[in-house]
């Protein structure tokens, strides 16, 4: 998380992709750019952050061929689109497929920056979403299977007496499972420990 944001252009289109590429670094934002969409998955790594500024129409692979190929490989970067031929249909495919935003081409310099910071903020919550599911599936997997029952009958707003009747031990277990539950999910309350196992999907 610590990575700094990266603005991807991506365009067959030397003088576009060039005056793109001033303009992002005028602005102060970290630019790398690319002839091909090849040229571009090849060097590209889903753990980078930042935004996707693509061409839609391009020799080889396509703007919207890439998108799908992204897609496919559960990449997460939000993309821009930037078409100088766009038509409506091409724009609704676009955002059908998950594209962030679509803009046409001549557009404003400050209109692109603006709709870039939007998506690089959208980038950074999805991978701060993404980092603390992961570590909440880190803590989960940390649990015994019997912590692990535990928790859902807790969540489930059981008893502790209750819990140590259908699990067949005494209520003095059910506290010690129930107090190490907590601590290794790092729950502060209920509450919250449901709130983590509705984020799980358990």
């Amino acid at each position: 998380m610590n990575r700094q944001a990266v603005v991807f252009v991506v365009d067959d289109d030397d003088a576009v992709r060039n005056s793109l590429r001033l303009l992002l670094k005028s602005a102060g934002l970290p630019t790398t750019a690319f002839a091909s969409a090849q040229d571009f998955l090849a060097s590209w790594k889903d753990d980078q952050p930042g935004c996707l500024v693509l061409d839609v129409r391009m020799p080889g692979m396509s703007g919207l061929e890439l998108q799908e190929e992204l897609n496919r490989r559960g990449a997460i970067i939000p993309v821009i689109f930037i078409s100088g031929h766009a038509d409506v249909p091409m724009a609704v495919e676009a955002i059908q497929h998950g594209a962030f935003d679509f803009l046409q081409k001549p557009f404003g310099d400050q209109d692109l920056i603006d709709r870039i910071q939007r998506a690089l903020a959208a980038d950074a919550d999805n991978r701060r979403l993404l980092e603390q599911r992961d570590e909440l599936r880190r803590r989960y997997a940390s649990l015994t299977p019997r912590e692990q029952e535990v928790l859902v009958l807790v969540t489930d707003g059981r008893a502790n007496k209750v819990m140590a009747g259908d699990l067949g031990v005494s209520q003095r277990t059910i506290e010690i499972h129930r107090a190490r539950v907590m601590e290794k999910m790092g729950a502060r309350s209920v509450a919250q420990l449901v709130r983590m196992i509705l984020d799980l999907g358990i």
